[in-house]
């Protein structure tokens, strides 16, 4: 990894960078699920192409992957602000631009919760005044351990609506730490409130297709050690009435992932799940 002599790479993860790489990828095609001007400033800041391990199927799909997951969870989040949810939290936030890019209603407040070198990274490539359509509030804290109290401290009003989003995070926590973060959310959740998040679905965890994915990410140190084998119920039991999409509903994901359904059997285009619920 080359290192900007100016921005310093520490305490940022090569998953947040190649997913930056990816989104930057995906603004330049012509037809692009979404645009993402700022991930190739992001890139360029950390020395250039990053990219995941591995070479095997899943790494194949990956990139149009991350752009159908995109993609599903801007379409998602607009949907909540537009019924009127002006408090939105994406935890990990990582290098997401989505205050600067989504066309949000006067008003939202987005809290990006992160590791506090993340957030320095981010800001320093930022640092030229990037406009944001919502109000951008960086919360500088540690998911594995208590971070509500910096939420709240940063203007957080859990007596509001919340829009939630886990996107590409809870599969890399151990379960307890999972099940801890979640109560957290749920406490903090007022009535109306509304969830987002990516799982990986156990049933498939250990076939041909998403086996050597898990092993090239746990040899690279990154274990997905979190699964569920019911997600409705899972979430059910942690104060969610969820549902699990449908992928091949969507015009987007049949357009892009179709060609690729020749690398999957036996359902593993279920794999990675994408999972919206309210607050019960």
């Amino acid at each position: 990894m080359t290192q900007n002599d100016e921005i310093s790479l520490a305490g940022v993860s090569e998953t947040a960078l190649w997913t930056a790489q990816m989104r930057a990828g995906e603004s330049r095609k012509p037809h692009a699920l979404f645009s993402d001007p700022w991930a190739g400033r992001f890139v360029a800041a950390a020395g250039g192409f990053h990219g995941p391990p591995g070479a095997g199927a899943f790494q194949v799909l990956l990139p149009e992957w991350l752009a159908v997951r995109t993609r599903f969870f801007d379409d998602h989040l607009m949907a909540r602000a537009g019924a009127g949810c002006r408090q939105v939290v994406l935890l990990g936030a990582g290098l997401d631009t989505r205050a600067l890019r989504l066309d949000w209603p006067a008003g939202t407040r987005l809290y990006e919760v992160d590791l506090p070198a993340v957030h320095a990274f981010k800001e320093a490539v930022l640092a030229d005044g990037a406009p944001a359509a919502a109000e951008r509030v960086a919360v500088r804290a540690d998911l594995q351990g208590p971070w509500s109290e910096a939420l709240i401290a940063a203007g957080f009003d859990p007596a509001e609506p919340t829009a939630w989003l886990c996107e590409g995070l809870l599969y890399y926590l151990e379960p307890e730490v999972v099940a801890e973060l979640v109560a957290t959310v749920s406490g903090l959740s007022a009535p109306g409130s509304s969830l987002g998040a990516e799982c990986l679905n156990a049933e498939t965890a250990h076939s041909s297709f998403m086996r050597p994915w898990l092993e090239d990410m746990a040899a690279a140190g990154t274990p997905w050690p979190w699964r569920l084998r019911d997600p409705e119920d899972w979430w059910g039991r942690h104060g969610w009435s969820a549902d699990v999409t449908d992928l091949w509903s969507l015009p987007y994901v049949v357009e892009r992932m179709g060609a690729f359904r020749n690398l999957l059997q036996g359902g593993e285009e279920l794999s990675m799940l994408l999972v919206t619920g309210m607050r019960k």
